[in-house]
């Protein structure tokens, strides 16, 4: 008979009887009842009572039993601690017994064991068993050390098992290595700043050693631990990858997923020119491939990395078209995934099989999959333009089945065609015209109006059109009634005389009726423009509308390169970075791409910044939601304040009063009055002013010149991106007052005026002090160079990473949006010295857990040019002393919000690495001061 039989048995008193036989002297029978006690646990019966007496049971030889009463124990120690302590001596003993199993078994059961009072006495059988003559037994405890981390962090490192589990990396036995990794790696995520897994060419070697001969689910870990290292050139990038690429062709999903996110990373330092890089390309593709013949699940993990890799690498996948053209038997969440891939495959070579593809699976049952394939035809349209005819005359095939859905996802994508390709297709618009009463979902209504309304002119009943949607205007919705006001007053500035009362009607409709602010505001704003100035509503309504880009739904690039670092994860199936998902700041490291090589930036097109200016930093910003653009309705739009807000500023305004001039300001309108110029600080002398007075004049504000490091102007907003706009800046820090340096270039053919200039609440509440002076019109091909004098008083939010700053910049053109990493130097202020016994009360009193530690490489100087290369920068000495013939400094800052950063500073005069050692109460802040440290003293 099975062991099922230990489950059927109900009886009451049962747990006295289970006593009696745990205490029996017959083998069999105490075997028999642990099994039975076990069966009790797992149905969620409380056998807590047996306690004592279960534990009397582990001195046996019999493994079957120990493991049984191990169970047990883990299950039950943390109801009963004090209990639990009696089981310490057997583990003791089990940790010493001949049979490797056992020692195991009893380590493995030690790091399960979560209860405080018992971690110190375990320590010693760990350590005996991570130095164990058998592997297996070391691999045990190489994760044991991981589990005991988590429940005792400091008593893991004063016992040094984190340099034992260093030591393991180097072991003979590619298991150990790979959980010893594993373990490494698992610490390390809770504590991102301290550096335990020192990755360095010798390791990554071992790890490539091991990597062959170890289990599959070392190969991950091994992998992952790859991927979080940077190679420090091409030629080491292109060894690892060599010896990376067999992984792909293992049976195992995770281990292809793990050894292609390696690759990826690894292939941003290749030169585009290596015959090695093509090859690298082509051995891509197959594994990706064989991953979507799996089951349905896995071919959905995969299919969504997929879309990742071809975001970024489309190369790789271009001629697999076939594979992701959809089976029937897929279920639709495949069938779904598989069309957004084989749009952004699209390309002129493969249109014809793709289109052919798609009018399909437009005559598929399933509705959202059909829905979703007549709007690939349409973005197909859009991003191959030979085919447009095509698609077009595909889609009014759809349009004739009269098939209601598939019509109303046809106008949809014909709206954003004629925006593509003006004046191209509208010979289709009487079509379209004649399926008017079938529309019935918000979409399709607003796509037919607005149609409608653009091509008025052509239309010759356009005004009957547009009134019988009037008819029932309160019960559309809120994207329809926009549509409508706007189209209708299209319709107007097109025909003027025929649609009168009309226009009267739907502007009452809107601003009178209704309830809803945005359609009030867009109504208010016609209003005004049509009985103001006829002439600059034209220009407004009826203006040039940019075209529509080929592909709007890309991931944006700084998001996407994260997203690469993190193939094989959730992440990568959500398609958001771990941070967006993941509760609490633990183990949640915003990782990036290694930055391109020498060799391989050649290849990269010469608009890439010059190797000098950080913009590897500069994210590539297009605003995400929650971002700059989530954020608007809290930008106060009114002109800079220097010193604190104003006490009536507390109420502000969530949808700012269009005609009560709130916006003016930055759009320039009748109320905008240019603030005056006193509104600049006074202590802005040294940085406004010309002339020697001011340079010799040392007895007015801080007493001493600050001549803080500068780095060099990057571009912070390409013109391509800002319709003719260039605007590159840095950022300084003199005599106390920070200014934000630009230099604005025109590169449009039209002159640009009214300019504004306005940031998004960041982590230290930088804001502008003054307006942004642009004196005279800035004509075409014209540079002007600005400097903008900044306080700290704006509003505060903590910002990722922390020193990001959101700019929006207006001119008479329109309002652009960018985002830059300010140096975290130009916070630190002059008063940042702290006298000796204030320091050393102040390093006791921070909690060591708030301390991090950072190696600064290659930096010659010596303690002197440090110390005083630091003091420019307002990073102050407060004591040096020379132990075993190394400098230390130590040091003291402050940042404009009052935060003290307290450093440590190792000098070893013959080695140019130093260890800074920084320890601050908000520990978030010391990467970035670690950052500072490195630009200071290597610039």
């Amino acid at each position: 008979m099975t062991d099922s039989k230990y489950f059927t048995t109900t009886k009451k008193g049962e747990i006295f009887e289970l006593k009696a036989e745990l205490n029996s002297d017959k083998k069999e029978k105490k075997k028999e009842a642990v099994k039975k006690v076990i069966a009790s646990m797992t149905v969620g019966k409380d056998v807590s009572a047996l306690f004592p007496d279960v534990v009397n049971c582990m001195q046996t030889d019999n493994l079957e039993l120990k493991k049984l009463v191990y169970l047990y124990l883990m299950n039950y120690a943390k109801s009963q601690p004090d209990m639990a302590i009696m089981a310490v001596n057997t583990f003791v003993k089990d940790c010493e017994d001949p049979n490797p199993l056992i020692r195991a078994l009893a380590v493995r059961t030690m790091g399960c064991i979560r209860v405080d009072k018992i971690t110190e006495y375990l320590c010693e059988p760990l350590r005996k068993c991570l130095k164990d003559e058998d592997p297996y037994v070391r691999k045990t405890a190489a994760v044991c050390v991981a589990k005991l981390h988590d429940i005792n962090a400091q008593l893991v490192e004063d016992q040094g098992f984190l340099d034992t589990l260093k030591d393991l990396i180097s072991d003979s036995n590619p298991m150990v290595v790979a959980n010893a990794v594993a373990a490494l790696s698992e610490i390390a995520e809770s504590h991102p700043s301290s550096n335990l897994l020192d990755l360095n060419p010798q390791s990554i070697n071992k790890l490539l050693t091991a990597l062959n001969e170890c289990t599959e689910w070392g190969q991950i870990f091994i992998l992952d631990c790859l991927a979080n290292y940077t190679p420090k050139d091409d030629r080491e990038a292109q060894s690892i990858c060599e010896r990376v690429t067999p992984r792909l062709s293992h049976a195992n999903s995770a281990v292809v997923l793990s050894a292609v996110k390696v690759l990826m990373k690894f292939m941003e330092m290749l030169s585009k020119d290596l015959d090695y890089y093509g090859t690298l390309l082509k051995k891509l593709a197959p594994p990706l491939v064989t991953l979507l013949s799996a089951e349905p699940e896995l071919q959905y993990v995969a299919l969504r990395n997929i879309n990742l890799i071809v975001q970024k690498r489309p190369e790789i996948l271009k001629h697999e078209m076939k594979v992701f053209f959809v089976k029937y038997n897929d279920p639709i969440y495949v069938k779904l995934e598989k069309l957004d891939i084989m749009i952004r495959l699209a390309s002129q070579a493969n249109i014809a099989q793709v289109l052919a593809e798609l009018k399909e699976y437009a005559t598929e049952v399933d509705v959202d999959f059909v829905r979703k394939a007549v709007r690939a035809i349409g973005r197909c349209a859009i991003k191959v333009e030979q085919s447009a005819e095509r698609c077009v005359s595909t889609l009014l095939d759809l349009i004739q089945t009269k098939v209601n859905y598939v019509v109303q996802e046809a106008i949809v994508v014909i709206k954003d065609i004629f925006r593509k390709y003006p004046n191209k297709y509208e010979s289709v618009i009487a079509t379209l015209c004649e399926n008017l009463d079938s529309l019935d979902e918000p979409e399709a209504r607003a796509a037919m109006i607005w149609i409608v309304g653009e091509y008025a002119e052509r239309i010759d009943n356009a005004d009957e059109l547009l009134e019988s949607f009037l008819e029932g205007f309160h019960d559309e919705s809120t994207q329809v009634q926009l549509q409508l006001l706007t189209a209708i007053v299209k319709l107007f500035l097109k025909k003027p005389t025929e649609t009168q009362e009309l226009v009267q009607q739907v502007l009452s409709l809107a601003t009178q009726d209704s309830d809803n602010p945005d359609l009030r505001d867009r109504g208010y704003i016609y209003w005004r423009l049509l009985s103001t100035d006829p002439v600059a509503a034209k220009e407004v309504v009826l203006a040039e509308k940019p075209l529509i880009s080929e592909e709007t739904d890309l991931i944006e690039p700084t998001l996407l390169d994260e997203l690469i670092c993190y193939i094989g994860t959730l992440a990568s199936v959500y398609h958001k970075p771990p941070s967006a998902f993941v509760e609490g700041g633990r183990g949640v490291v915003h990782k990036s791409l290694p930055p391109r090589t020498a060799s391989s930036e050649s290849t990269e097109s010469p608009e890439t910044a010059p190797a000098g200016a950080p913009s590897s930093e500069q994210p590539d910003v297009i605003p995400t939601q929650g971002d700059l653009l989530g954020d608007l309705l809290n930008l106060d739009l009114g002109p800079p304040v220097s010193g604190p807000p104003l006490a009536t500023s507390s109420v502000q305004m969530g949808a700012v009063d269009l005609l009560g001039g709130g916006l003016d300001s930055l759009i320039g309108g009748p109320n905008f009055v240019a603030p005056p110029a006193a509104a600049v600080p006074a202590n802005l002398g040294a940085s406004m002013g010309s002339g020697l007075s001011d340079l010799f004049d040392l007895t007015s504000g801080v007493g001493t010149l600050s001549g803080s490091y500068v780095a060099p102007k990057a571009v912070w907003l390409p013109a391509m991106k800002a319709k003719g706009l260039e605007i590159s800046g840095t950022f300084t820090r003199q005599v106390g007052s920070i200014s934000m340096d630009l230099q604005l270039t025109n590169k449009a053919l039209q002159v640009m005026t009214d300019f504004a200039i306005q940031f998004n609440r960041n982590s230290f509440g930088l804001a502008p002090a003054a307006p942004l002076q642009v004196h005279a019109p800035l004509s075409p091909n014209q540079t002007v160079e600005i400097s903008l004098p900044l306080n700290t008083v704006g509003s505060v939010m903590k910002m990722e990473p922390l020193n990001n700053l959101q700019v929006a910049v207006k001119n008479n053109i329109d309002v652009f949006y960018f985002s830059t990493l300010y140096p975290l130097h130009i916070l630190f202020v002059e008063d940042g010295k702290m006298d000796r016994q204030m320091f050393l009360a102040t390093w006791k009193d921070i909690p060591n857990e708030n301390e991090a530690q950072f190696q600064i490489r290659d930096c010659p100087l010596n303690a002197e040019a440090v110390s005083s290369r630091l003091q420019s920068s307002n990073i102050f000495t407060v004591a040096k002393r020379n132990v075993e013939g190394q400098d230390m400094l130590y040091q003291s800052l402050k940042l404009t919000n009052g935060i003290w950063v307290l450093a440590e500073l190792r000098i070893q005069p013959s080695n140019p690495s130093f260890t800074l050692s920084l320890k601050c109460r908000a520990p978030e802040v010391s990467q970035h001061v670690y950052q500072a440290y490195e630009t200071i003293l290597k610039n």
